[in-house]
């Protein structure tokens, strides 16, 4: 008889349901959130698993390696898709009616698997979030000095990155309690804006040496962190049935609302990954204004924005970036800057 399994994470422990075909609960039990644990009671022999649902989160790429390696049919589902099953499913919400929920969703195979990105990917993408994550401190840092200074009547004003540090010192220098005070808030802002250039410089040898990355920084407003960024999200282009199909995975689509005879398209749906959609935006913004040359692409925008605004232009030139984007990886081109050389590419 088949089996099928469901498993709700959390930090320390991972609750398990074993259910057979008919729906019968045949194990329940919690263990350590590890994947030798996971293992030994899931390969029970006791047991023919056809299926076994964890839902993405935080641990799941861990987990889901480790189940994978260890030979168990192992789905990564999607959250939203599992919350509202879960919530239609049951009244009382617990661990253990979670995994009784996810394990009934892979028995009648009511789920959405969820593409796992490879141990190269995640690197990346933790370096790039390390890499924001100080650069955000960096400016908090700035920014709470400002204010502080500000209720002394000690205004900073308009000063470059590099001059920061020498403006700070100029306005407290008169005053030897505020220069005492400012002193540590200086020495953290240095060692942060130190340890941002390390990372920044590792994210520009990344992307200097993947063949895909230098590909993709001929787009014009496109660099190093928005061509690794795209490389580390998409992670194995073919998974997408289409290039078009990027834009709405990254959350760059409308949505449509349509009952009867109502049917409403509103903004885009923001789902996906926001960091991506994000830099996406940002490369599209430079683009429009910033990037001196004349390209196809950015003349495609400026109609837009002529006639529905800079904003709606910039959404939707970054959602024709992601497609693009996609099309140059699978073909192996660069980009082409005139619609000519488009054409007669595919011609050819």
């Amino acid at each position: 008889m088949k089996h099928y399994a469901g498993l709700d994470v959390s930090v320390k422990e991972t609750s398990v349901c074993i259910l057979d075909a008919s729906g019968t609960i045949c194990r329940e039990k919690k263990v350590v959130s590890h994947p030798e644990d996971l293992v030994a009671i899931l390969s029970d022999p006791a047991f023919s698993l056809e299926r076994v649902g964890l839902e993405a989160g935080p641990m799941s790429q861990w987990l889901f390696e480790g189940l994978a390696q260890a030979g168990l049919p192992i789905f990564c589902i999607e959250t939203r898709h599992t919350k509202a099953f879960l919530k239609a499913s049951q009244t009382n919400k617990s661990d253990r009616n979670d995994a009784r929920g996810i394990a009934h969703m892979m028995r009648v195979g009511l789920f959405k698997d969820v593409h796992v990105k490879t141990l190269t990917s995640q690197k990346r993408r933790a370096l790039l979030t390390a890499r924001s994550l100080l650069q955000e401190k960096a400016v908090a840092f700035e920014n709470d000095m400002r204010g502080l200074l500000r209720n002394f009547g000690l205004k900073v004003g308009e000063v470059s990155g590099g001059r920061f540090e020498e403006r700070i010192r100029e306005l407290v220098e008169a005053d030897p309690d505020l220069a005492e005070i400012m002193e540590p808030l200086l020495a953290g802002r240095r060692k942060l804006r130190e340890e941002f250039a390390n990372l920044d410089k590792k994210v520009l040898q990344e992307a200097k040496h993947d063949e895909v990355c230098k590909r993709l920084m001929t787009v014009p407003g496109v660099g190093p962190v928005v061509s690794l960024a795209y490389v580390s999200t998409i992670d194995i282009p073919s998974r997408f049935r289409n290039s078009r199909a990027v834009g709405a995975v990254l959350g760059l689509t409308p949505m449509l609302n349509q009952s009867g005879e109502s049917k409403r398209v509103g903004h885009v749906s923001l789902c996906g990954d926001a960091m991506m959609r994000k830099l996406l935006y940002e490369a599209a913004q430079s683009m429009l204004t910033r990037v001196v040359k004349w390209c196809w692409l950015k003349a495609w925008a400026m109609n837009i924005a002529r006639r529905h605004g800079k904003k709606k232009a910039n959404v939707a030139l970054a959602r024709r970036l992601a497609v693009v984007m996609h099309r140059m990886w699978v073909d192996g081109s660069e980009f082409r800057w005139t619609r000519e050389e488009t054409t007669s590419t595919v011609a050819a």
